[in-house]
């Protein structure tokens, strides 16, 4: 991510954390609060650490950080990244209240709804669905 990016996520409420060993990044991850919510944002591994508990690490650890609901958006085509959040407990949302959540709580553009899904938490699943 181009450091004027971070800096523009960062001054947007995205507060990230990450896991270093040996003085190296591997993975990092944010949390923003948006409304009643709390958005997953930019969860990255190094290719080479995927599959260490990298991923793990940072999602439970952020899952900790909140009693929010929560939510994460990411391309439908990224199979691998919708896999790892099932795994960890997240229900992948229905295709029209995908669209209300990133409506709701994202600023994308149209052409990134129609190729993004969200995946929710049980907090949100509680709740019923988008209010």
């Amino acid at each position: 991510m181009p450091e004027d990016e971070l800096a523009r996520e960062i001054g947007a409420g995205v507060v990230f954390w990450g896991v270093e060993r040996d003085g190296a990044l591997l993975g990092v991850m944010g949390l923003q609060d948006v409304e009643d919510v709390s958005l997953i944002r930019h969860a990255y591994v190094r290719s080479a650490h995927q599959g260490e508990g990298v991923g793990t690490a940072l999602l439970t650890h952020l899952v900790a950080r909140t009693t929010r609901p929560l939510l994460i958006g990411t391309w439908a085509a990224a199979t691998w990244a919708i896999g790892f959040y099932e795994r960890h407990g997240f229900v992948l949302a229905d295709r029209a209240e995908t669209g209300r959540l990133l409506r709701r709580y994202w600023t994308v553009p149209d052409r990134q709804i129609e190729t993004s899904v969200v995946l929710c938490d049980a907090r949100w699943r509680r709740r019923g669905s988008t209010r």
